[in-house]
């Protein structure tokens, strides 16, 4: 028996199926995806991993550096209040000014050599001749080499049995007394310094040339003007604000030298402890069991006071020279 067949629903009836609901994701203002409000603590959230970095390793050992410059804190023993104590007895630390003094003379010695050799490596250097990469290669070898392997190579070059000791004996002139006189001691720490921070500044040099325009030398040569004369018009006032941040840069670092006089002149700082720095010291005082960490503590404020001024001192010779 055959099943009765349905008759086609009329689609004009009542029961004509509504139109579809439109989606309310689709049209043309919901194609594309949904924008979501930014909270506003979003941007301290990516940036508080940094900041919590610098907090911890920067800002907290500063903070805590400065309130133990006002205590006697020893390694062991929690300190007390003493006010300008510790920067009193700076005051007649015959120890204190060594450290000052040869500070300042690193300074002196090491940051016209940084601003100027550097500079002109990078101008050799920056010509395209076969060959040239090498040469730039070997001449930032030394910025990646550790400060301990280099220093000791240094010191077995400068011993008086070392290679240039016997150079100089085999020529006649005899042995010079590179690591136990005190100056020459400080000056050969100084040279390490130069030699191994010439690489670094090269490149900073290196970038600067690139931007400096060609026109500039090439009217100048039309003029006339030879090469030391292009250096001194067009190149060195190009480089002029590079000069100043090479001269900021190793001013700081040439102020708070210590890996190369340390491996030089050993922990006792050269004959005497003539050639001890305010970073030696700070080692030299601050540690061990019975380290004073709050004179120490005032003498690293001293250092970063002096670090400060320095850096002001460059930048108003810049503006200076503005003006």
């Amino acid at each position: 028996m055959n099943s009765p067949t349905a008759a086609p629903a009329d689609p004009s009836g009542p029961l004509a199926a509504a139109p579809a609901a439109r989606s309310p994701r689709s049209g043309p203002h919901r194609s594309g995806r949904r924008i979501r409000r930014q909270l506003p603590s979003s941007p301290w959230l990516f940036a508080a991993p940094g900041l919590l970095i610098v907090g911890v390793f920067s800002l907290y050992p500063f903070v805590s550096t400065v309130v133990n410059s006002f205590t006697d804190r020893r390694t062991l023993v929690p300190g007390h209040y003493v006010g300008l104590a510790n920067f009193r007895e700076l005051w007649h630390d015959d120890m204190f000014w060594t450290g000052l003094r040869n500070s300042t003379l690193y300074v002196l010695g090491v940051v016209p050599a940084l601003v100027v050799l550097p500079l002109l490596l990078a101008l050799l250097v920056q010509r395209h001749i076969p060959g040239i990469a090498f040469f730039r290669a070997a001449f930032y070898t030394p910025v990646v080499a550790s400060i301990v392997v280099v220093g000791l190579i240094w010191v077995w070059m400068l011993d008086d049995r070392g290679l240039i000791n016997a150079v100089l004996e085999a020529v006649g002139v005899g042995k010079v007394g590179f690591l136990s006189d005190q100056w020459l001691l400080l000056c050969s720490a100084m040279a390490v310094t130069v030699w191994k921070g010439l690489g670094y500044y090269m490149i900073i040099y290196l970038a600067a040339l690139a931007n400096v325009p060609r026109e500039l030398h090439e009217a100048a040569a039309v003029d006339g003007a030879g090469a030391v004369r292009r250096f001194f018009t067009v190149t060195v006032p190009a480089l002029r604000s590079t000069m100043v941040l090479v001269a900021a840069l190793s001013s700081v670092s040439a102020f708070k030298v210590f890996s190369e006089v340390y491996l030089m002149a050993g922990p006792s700082g050269g004959p005497a402890g003539e050639d001890t720095t305010l970073v030696m010291l700070v080692q030299r005082v601050g540690t061990g069991l019975t380290g004073r960490v709050g004179y120490a503590s005032a003498i690293s404020v001293v250092v970063f006071v002096v670090t400060v001024v320095l850096m002001l001192l460059v930048l108003r010779a810049d503006r200076r020279e503005d003006a």
